[in-house]
């Protein structure tokens, strides 16, 4: 564990923020830029000449995607005998966030953005196989951006030693070892339900789902539609990958303000 003050190379470090099984995330001050970032220090453990070159690999990935709603990659390198991984500081995770009531607007402008980072990652024929609130980054103006794009594969198999992702966060054929484009997509249909609901579905992800009465009666039926075929447990009848769910998701969405508009007007 890195303390307080202790510096990293040009970084400082100011607290941690988080840690797991493979990492430790810290707050630190770039004392070159004079800004903070997020630094992702790996166990020391965890670290060999394989895990390197998967990470290489890895980074050499995310350094293609770059898009308004993924988290760049600041640096990778070895930095006094530690391996750290660097990025921009957000104000949150998305699961921090979800700990408040939320209204169905904010909702949908997340779930919009978090859609276009996934469909930007699909064009590429890259898929993230760990999509989750934690790994959504918040930004001042309520601006999201997806993070841990191959590093969570990378520590996934580097702790468990087996398939990647996160249990209860994976579309069923993903948590037997087959992910695909879909995949990713059953994972954006989990969170909008999570957002717009309160209540996150569990296996066997049965429609429709715990708490479904409040999403009937908040929601336009055309975007409850758009969320019921992303969460469909069976692959082939999800959309095919992000950019497919973008298409159906904008036109949804447009209605679905519409609806809770009229609404207002009528309570009024």
């Amino acid at each position: 564990m890195l303390k307080a003050r202790q510096r990293l190379g040009k970084y400082r470090i100011e607290k941690r923020i988080s840690s797991g099984g493979f990492a430790v995330v810290y707050r630190a001050m770039d004392t070159i830029e004079g800004i903070r970032v997020a630094l992702k220090v790996p166990h020391s453990e965890n670290i060999n000449e394989s895990v390197l070159n998967d990470f290489r690999h890895e980074v050499r990935l995310a350094v293609r995607l770059e898009h308004p709603h993924i988290l760049p990659l600041k640096n990778a390198s070895f930095i006094d005998g530690q391996f750290v991984i660097a990025f921009p500081l957000g104000e949150r995770t998305l699961n921090e966030r979800l700990s408040s009531r939320m209204s169905i607007a904010t909702a949908l402008d997340y779930a919009e953005q978090m859609i276009e980072a996934v469909a930007f990652a699909h064009k590429h024929r890259i898929i993230h196989c760990d999509i989750k609130p934690e790994n959504l980054i918040l930004f001042p103006g309520n601006r999201l951006k997806l993070t841990d794009f191959g590093i969570a594969k990378v520590a996934q198999k580097t702790v468990r030693g087996s398939g990647t992702g996160t249990i209860g966060y994976m579309a069923p054929e993903q948590a037997m070892g087959k992910p695909s484009l879909r995949s990713d997509v059953f994972s954006l249909g989990l969170i909008m339900y999570r957002m717009l609901t309160g209540v996150w579905p569990e296996w066997p992800f049965e429609w429709p789902p715990p708490n479904y009465q409040k999403l009937r009666g908040r929601l336009h039926p055309e975007m409850i539609a758009v969320i019921h075929r992303a969460i469909e447990p069976i692959p082939r009848k999800r959309f095919r990958d992000a950019e497919q769910m973008l298409k159906a998701f904008r036109p949804a969405k447009a209605k679905a303000l519409r609806h809770i508009a009229r609404k207002r007007r009528k309570a009024g």
